[in-house]
């Protein structure tokens, strides 16, 4: 019997706004809050590996000292950049611009090699969600507590508890956000002011700022930061294949999947191994299905897998039906040794390549690097002009750039033109006594302006631009710097 609508019939509010035949689809799916079950496993362990690491070094490296200053410093306010025993000036952007491109292209080997390994163990959002979590585990409980904490009508219980679980959250997101500002401003300065309560407003609106954000992000918004307004989720399928390796169910093993007592026999009830417990669905931080296949949502830390195993152990089958593969060995049925045969394969080896020779080029630029700069401008005010003493003079600004950490002493040297005098002066400064200097000094990781005027007898040299070079010599590494100009003479 076929049923037919009454067209007549009288229709609700949200049928007359809606036209026949319209579907209205939202670019935001609103969906009920995670609550990712605790798990353990092969690879949660080398998760919280992962966190160690890369929070020991983001908490502990601006307190290292090298020499007389923070081992990394990213300094704005004077324009330089240390990074260890190196020094560098925006002169030197070439060098962070190397880092950066090295950066992104060892995101897309390990991409086209192992998936989503950034997204899964060390990407920030990852990593301060997971502690987020952690923290909310040990104040609230379990899954199943958390679920019915959050049910329950608020208590002096609910309320002591979420209190609790938001001051260490506030807390902890305070210090990642001073911690982030120690790295531009050195942080012991930084924590002796904010003892003092003389932050200024800025490094207070940047402190206050990184910690709201890690606090909305990690505590609050989690999955929705790598589903909506994270980009890499969405050009990751532009570094797959299908010899990827990426978290994969076995769907021809776990299929037909179905309840079933560990002494059921497989064959018999027509059963796949797949018992539909829906653990990896519980574990996932992003609440996906693993066992629907790739989905862009799925960040590949592997929750799944460790959970599935579990299982596997406890129903007496053999794990892996949730694990690290491709899609081909899937298809094929290969083993770990041909599975992981395919992996240097041509895009591989591409990328591979690329980032080799640039972190070999930039080793070698680095190694070979004089460590100290030197750059000269020409007094605009005069071009040329007659001294005192009847000669034609050229005048020369020289900034000099000490990226060492102890006092350089410099010579100066011009070649080009016959009988050329050469006469340095201090630009300003309080580091000679003497207003004619002869020996440059230059204190460490500190730039210097010089005073050159350059004189020949007038009348030597006809009318124009005449070539110069510009020699200066470390008196203590004996590295020799040359900057080309022009010596002009008017008409």
């Amino acid at each position: 019997m076929k049923i037919t609508p009454d067209v007549n019939a009288p229709k609700s509010p949200a049928e007359k706004k809606t036209p026949l035949n319209e579907v209205v689809i939202s670019l935001y799916e609103s969906q009920d809050k995670i609550y990712p079950r605790s798990v353990s496993g092969f690879f949660t362990k080398w998760r919280w590996v992962m966190i160690w690491i890369t929070q020991l070094f983001f908490y502990g490296v601006p307190w290292l000292d090298w020499g007389h200053r923070q081992a990394l410093l990213f300094d704005l306010e004077a324009k330089r950049f240390y990074i260890f025993k190196l020094v560098l000036y925006p002169q030197d952007l070439i060098y962070l611009t190397a880092i950066l491109i090295i950066s992104a292209l060892s995101l897309f080997l390990f991409t086209a090699i192992a998936g989503r390994l950034w997204c899964g163990y060390t990407c920030p959002q990852t990593v301060y969600t997971e502690i987020f979590i952690w923290i909310e585990r040990k104040i609230e409980g379990d899954r199943a507590t958390r679920m019915k904490l959050d049910a329950a009508t608020m208590s002096s219980e609910k309320l002591a508890r979420k209190g609790a679980k938001h001051f260490v959250w506030i807390l902890f997101a305070l210090w990642t956000g001073f911690t982030f500002v120690g790295y531009f401003t050195p942080i012991r300065d930084l924590s002796t002011a904010a003892l003092n309560y003389g932050l200024s407003p800025w490094e207070t609106f940047w402190v206050c700022f990184y910690g709201f954000a890690t606090y909305g992000n990690a505590g609050f918004m989690r999955e929705q930061v790598c589903k909506y307004m994270c980009p890499y989720a969405r050009f990751q399928s532009a570094m797959f294949d299908d010899d990827t390796l990426i978290v994969t169910y076995d769907e021809a093993r776990g299929e037909p999947r179905g309840g079933r007592s560990r002494k059921d026999d497989l064959n018999t009830k027509q059963l796949g191994s797949c018992i539909d417990c829906n653990l990896c669905v519980q574990v996932c931080p992003t609440g996906i299905d693993i066992r629907k296949g790739l989905q862009y949502e799925c960040i590949g830390c592997g929750a799944c897998a460790d959970v599935c195993d579990t299982v596997m152990d406890k129903m007496g089958y053999e794990r892996g039906l949730v694990k690290y593969s491709t899609q081909n060995a899937i298809n094929n049925k290969w083993s770990h040794q041909q599975m992981l045969k395919r992996i240097l394969r041509p895009r591989v080896l591409i990328y591979a390549t690329v980032l080799s020779l640039l972190v070999v080029g930039l080793v070698a630029s680095l190694w070979f690097r004089t460590p100290f700069r030197v750059d000269v401008v020409r007094d605009r005010g005069v071009m040329a002009r007659l001294s005192d003493d009847g000669k034609l003079e050229n005048v020369y600004r020289l900034q000099i750039m000490n990226g060492t950490e102890t006092v350089q002493h410099y010579q100066l040297s011009v070649t080009g033109i016959k009988d050329l005098e050469v006469e340095t002066e201090a630009a300003n400064d309080d580091q000679d006594d003497e207003e004619h200097i002869k020996t440059i000094k230059v204190k460490p990781a500190e730039s210097r302006w010089v005073i050159v005027d350059l004189k020949i007898p007038d009348g030597t040299l006809e009318s124009g631009s005449h070539k110069i070079m510009f020699e200066i010599e470390s008196l203590e590494t004996k590295d020799v710097v040359t900057e080309k100009s022009v010596f002009l003479v008017p008409r």
